[in-house]
């Protein structure tokens, strides 16, 4: 029973087409990425919204910084999402209105940059973002053009595999053992946030077998009936009844989702639950064992949009978009064919 996280154990979609090899992250400027929100302030309220670039800090380090040195109740700080430290990212940030005069402390945090400020009604909330626009350098390829191309386009029209990144691991990729020991026993060192992020670390671990499963059994771009689907348009979930619709899953417009076992999500039925049971089963473990967790369900891919391939001097650069959740390391290690992103311990999703 192996619960380290090893990303070579789980297959390529592309299996069959060349990867271009290569590396990432040399610099920070090489990896690149911008928060999508799902709207933009309104120009009036009492929170005011922050557009920050930021190199070489994580998006934690931002809110500390906002609470210690800028003087903000860290439950009144809002961020959308967790951006990368190793990296160029650009991210809202939204603090109350009262600590507008406050801001010119921010020119003492090296590797931060304001763009843009605007007022909004109310705080920003975890999750209030589309996704994200990615622009990657690969230097040193071996490979070319045609063969990110011919990549890409397969994403595209068969989705991203949506596994969890290493980042979600730890170093070392542990963290799922650490996770396996409070569901088992229960009890453990560590604040109860910490608890949660371990135990959240082994359903992520279990949503990845179950992504590898359906790969090898030819289910990734299809749905059965028993399974719970994702309408990408709207977001919306339903239980599987017609097996006419599978024929939505081919044209990706569905997705069948994973299971992230808890208290409270939905549960898949019939042979879509036996593939969820086999997962469990290869740690002797149970459903009930994760009521310690609310549950829910993840897609087994997400569409790929606004992608390029553009060659330069420096190598290949790569801009795409994905949706909030997923994980540009799993587009990456598609086009390369090799693992990519040592764990930084932030999801950075």
């Amino acid at each position: 029973m192996d619960l380290v996280y090893r990303p070579e154990r789980y297959p390529f979609l592309t299996e069959d087409l060349p990867g271009v090899g290569g590396e990432i992250r040399a610099e920070r400027e090489d990896f690149q990425v911008e928060e999508v929100p799902a709207y933009l302030p309104k120009g009036e309220g009492e929170h005011l919204y922050l557009f920050l670039e930021k190199e070489g800090l994580t998006t934690r380090e931002v809110v500390e910084f906002l609470r210690d040195a800028v003087g903000v109740p860290e439950k009144e700080i809002g961020v959308a999402g967790l951006k990368d430290k190793h990296a160029r990212t650009r991210q809202w940030f939204s603090i109350p209105r009262k600590y507008e005069d406050a801001l010119c402390l921010l020119e003492n945090l090296q590797g931060v940059r304001l763009l843009e400020a605007s007022l909004h009604p109310h705080k920003l909330r975890t999750g209030h973002l589309k996704g994200n626009r990615f622009r990657v350098l690969i230097r040193r390829p071996k490979g070319g053009l045609p063969e990110a191309e011919a990549v890409l386009r397969r994403l595209a029209e068969k989705g991203v595999p949506n596994y969890y990144g290493p980042q979600r691991f730890g170093l070392g990729g542990l963290n799922p053992v650490r996770g396996y020991r409070l569901v088992k026993e229960g009890k453990g060192r560590g604040s109860p946030w910490l608890k949660r992020f371990l135990i959240g670390s082994l359903q992520s671990l279990l949503f990845n077998d179950w992504v590898a499963l359906r790969l090898e059994r030819g289910l990734f771009d299809r749905v059965i009936p028993g399974d719970w689907a994702k309408k990408h348009a709207t977001g919306g979930e339903f239980l599987v009844e017609d097996p006419g619709e599978a024929e939505r899953a081919l044209r990706l417009e569905i997705s069948a989702t994973g299971p992230l076992f808890g208290k409270k999500y939905p549960e898949a039925q019939g042979e879509a639950r036996t593939m969820e049971d086999e997962v469990l089963a290869r740690y002797g473990l149970k459903r009930e064992e994760f009521r310690a967790r609310r549950g829910a369900r993840r897609p087994i891919r997400v569409p790929l949009s606004e992608w390029q391939v553009e060659e330069g001097p420096e190598g290949l650069w790569l801009s795409f978009f994905l949706p909030k959740g997923s994980y540009a390391t799993s587009l990456l290690r598609e086009v390369m064919k090799k693992e990519v992103d040592a764990p930084s311990g932030e999801e950075g999703e």
